[in-house]
């Protein structure tokens, strides 16, 4: 396999992730320019952490609608199966939002401070059917993906990001609505936008491939069983990588200048996760195109290829004026919570590298259906970053270098356990590193 035919295919999906990363510095740059900005921007950032920890279970739908989608039958399952999903977690948000829980997780569990804790709730509020519709999409995007319909998924992904866009500009320029009202809208409007479209995308598919006509696919029907089985270690790997988020505020939340570094934190994990989104879409990659030795070390070469280009990128921002640019006349931030910012990204320097080979590790067990070593491997990341920060908590450590020092230590970890888990179970060429141990029977 060539390294332009991997590109081509990897490309809609990193140009997907791309577009989802710059939502939130295009909401951040607006309530930057809005009155109380600190308090506002920790606020959107709590919101943000929570509702994302919720959706958790189903962001993984994209993975099981893309293996499952074969026909007709299994669609509606897998719908019927997804709207359950959806109610369960809209529900969980209800509770959170508009009952005495809300006290409970963001006052007792997170250890946020009151003044910023009074916004959290509307925000919450307002996102209240936002773990519903990324289930919707995420379900209908796998469809998309399965039948090779990803410049689709892209497109959506710009329907998104126009929507959210829009709307924090909007609300913005013509209101005086307090920041998080109009942060919170415009990301709920966005994936509002986002799951009409793929509703819109996916008809053809339902009109030809998964037409009720079509005969069923080969092999045992899929049952309600054998599909919440299917599913649950990929909803428990997406829960314990979003269970990070909540724990990273929380012990900002607990250390010096609390509402600084709850102000800097959406900033710092902002820019990693748009250096990082090329990292995001290589999983599917590996997943789909590992066939055969020879695809195999393609897809290495193409690995190593993209763990520089991130690498250079992060070096880049980071040790250049474009950082500095960035943060203050892009996102307006004010110097306090810049030069935070600055150093936390500094710190974040590895992150983006280690990431991209993470991800290649992991499509690469989980094309060989090792799924469970590839939530041991989460487990090891959440716990030594649960640790790290436990400790920086109790040294009073700064904030935003203990959080990027636990991130870093901990997926460091996870990547040296991932690398002997490869040698132990797979018969697999790493470059520079042969690993050559038990073969898995596919």
């Amino acid at each position: 396999m060539r390294q332009r035919d991997i590109f081509w295919f990897w490309l809609p999906l990193f140009a997907s992730w791309m577009l989802m990363t710059a939502e939130g510095p295009i909401i951040s740059a607006a309530i930057n320019r809005l009155p109380d900005e600190v308090i506002m921007l920790a606020a959107q950032g709590i919101v943000m952490g929570l509702s994302v920890m919720i959706e958790s279970p189903i962001i993984n739908m994209l993975a099981t609608s893309t293996a499952l989608s074969k026909d007709w039958v299994a669609f509606r399952l897998l719908r019927r199966f997804t709207i359950h999903w959806a109610i369960l977690l809209t529900v969980v948000t209800a509770l959170v939002s508009f009952t005495p829980l809300f006290d409970v997780v963001v006052g007792r569990w997170l250890g946020v401070e009151p003044e910023v804790a009074y916004w959290v709730r509307p925000g919450m509020q307002i996102m209240l059917l936002w773990s519903a519709a990324i289930a919707w999409r995420r379900f209908l995007q796998g469809v998309l993906i399965r039948f090779k319909q990803t410049r689709r998924v892209a497109w959506g992904t710009a329907v998104r990001l126009v929507f959210s866009a829009g709307v924090v500009v909007g609300l913005a320029w013509g209101t005086d609505w307090p920041g998080i009202i109009i942060g919170a809208a415009a990301l709920m409007a966005g994936v509002l936008a986002e799951a009409v479209y793929a509703t819109w995308a996916v008809r053809p598919q339902l009109q030809h491939e998964l037409a009720p006509t079509q005969p069923p696919a080969v092999g045992e029907p899929l049952t309600y069983n054998r599909l919440f089985w299917f599913h649950l270690p990929l909803a428990l790997t997406s829960v314990l990588v979003l269970m990070l988020q909540p724990l990273v505020t929380s012990s900002l939340a607990r250390l010096d200048n609390a509402i600084l570094n709850l102000a800097a934190w959406p900033l710092v994990f902002q820019v990693s996760l748009m250096i990082r989104a090329p990292a995001f879409a290589l999983p599917e990659v590996v997943i789909a195109l590992t066939d055969g030795v020879e695809n195999r070390q393609a897809i290495q070469r193409f690995t190593w290829w993209l763990t520089g280009l991130v690498t250079v990128l992060m070096a880049f921002f980071v040790l250049t004026p474009l950082a500095d640019w960035y943060l203050v006349t892009v996102q307006d931030t004010v110097p306090e919570v810049a030069a935070l910012a600055g150093v936390g990204l500094l710190y974040l320097l590895p992150l983006p590298g280690m990431t991209v080979l993470v991800a290649w590790l992991r499509g690469s067990l989980i094309a060989h259906q090792l799924t469970r070593t590839v939530n041991e491997g989460m487990f090891i990341n959440l716990g030594l970053t649960a640790a790290v920060l436990l400790l920086a908590v109790w040294l009073r450590w700064p904030g935003l270098i203990a959080a990027a020092t636990a991130l870093n230590i901990a997926i460091f970890v996870e990547l040296l356990y991932l690398l002997w888990q490869v040698r132990q179970k797979l018969d697999f060429t790493f470059p520079r590193l042969k690993f050559a141990k038990a073969r898995v029977t596919m």
